[in-house]
Order: structure tokens, then C-alpha cells, then sequence
């Protein structure tokens, strides 16, 4: 087993994850063990939430790479959270459709109703927020998509963000 430490609590790579690590290397050529770069990182998320710097000094070893390689796909792309986050991360769309017809509104009254500013957590544990670029829903803004099972909301209000909130809340708590 691979171990790695997470804020203060230690965390171990399983066997299964190991394994479907394994999976994901044998899909490509001998040697080009760095082509897994991108899936690995998504199963780590997958298990711990985000990808901390020890977990990704972890999959450097594994895919015998050096650990900036693995820093600088991380840090490249938005999918892979670099802190904790809440169970639920609501991402808005930013760009100018969505701009235009109210996303820093919908951005400012999630910050509001959360009580939390953009990339943190809240106190429960089941939000983060950040503002993110084009979802590709250019004639439905402002939308959101939220995570990890990207569902995806249009025509955002903050009447429709409330009962989204409300609704995930009462989930978790179900």
C-alpha cells in the first residue's frame, strides 16, 4: 500500500485503487506510463475529494515521473481541487453569456446564502462555490453545474438557487 498524508489525518492508497491505477496504465504503451496522468488524478479525487501534494507525490512515484510533472497537470486544470471541498461544489458559469444576464448576482447571493467566500467550505461540510468558465449553455444562463455528479441547472435565479441549496441540504441530511 501506498500511504499519504491529508491535512492531519494519514490516508492510504487501497489495494483497489492500486489496482485501477494498474487498469489505467496498461491502456497505454510501455514506457508511456505518464499518458495515465489525467485519470489517475481523477480516481485519487475520486477517493479523498481533492488531490493534495503528498497524494500527488505518490502518483509521481507510481507513474515513475517527477513530482512537478504531476504539480503542473493538477494546477493546470479546474477539474482537480487542490484543497478540500464541500461535499457539493456549485460552479457558476463566468463568462460573458452569463454574465451578461446575471451570473456575478447568482455568484454574490450563493456567497451570501453559503456564508462563505469563493473555494471555501462551509461549516457543515457540504458546500464550496467558485465561478468557472463557459459550461457551454450560452442561450440558458446564468447556469451552474454541480459536483462531483455534474447535474447541471439553467435560467438561474436566486429564488432557484435557493431551493437548490435547500434541496441538497435536506439530502444530505436524509
Amino acid at each position: 500500500m501506498l500511504s499519504v498524508q491529508t491535512t492531519d489525518m494519514p490516508v492510504t492508497f487501497t489495494p483497489e485503487l492500486i489496482s485501477k491505477f494498474a487498469d489505467v496504465v496498461s491502456r497505454y504503451p510501455e514506457g508511456k506510463q505518464k499518458s495515465a496522468l489525467l485519470p489517475v488524478l481523477h480516481l485519487v479525487q475520486a477517493e479523498f475529494g481533492w488531490v493534495s501534494a503528498p497524494a500527488m507525490d505518490k502518483v509521481a512515484e507510481y507513474l515513475n515521473i517527477q513530482p512537478i510533472e504531476v504539480y503542473e497537470v493538477a494546477s493546470f486544470y479546474t477539474m482537480y481541487f487542490l484543497k478540500p471541498q464541500g461535499k457539493y461544489m456549485l460552479e457558476v458559469c463566468r463568462t460573458g453569456p452569463c454574465e451578461i444576464v446575471g451570473a456575478t448576482l447568482i455568484m454574490e447571493h450563493i456567497e451570501k446564502t453559503l456564508g462563505v467566500k469563493e473555494g471555501d467550505v462551509t461549516e457543515d461540510g457540504l458546500f464550496s462555490w467558485r465561478g468557472v468558465e463557459c459550461l457551454a449553455a450560452c442561450g440558458f444562463g446564468p447556469v451552474l453545474q454541480i459536483g462531483p455528479e455534474y447535474t447541471f441547472y439553467e435560467r438561474l435565479t436566486t429564488e432557484s438557487v435557493d431551493t437548490l441549496i435547500n434541496d441538497l441540504t435536506a439530502k444530505a441530511n436524509n
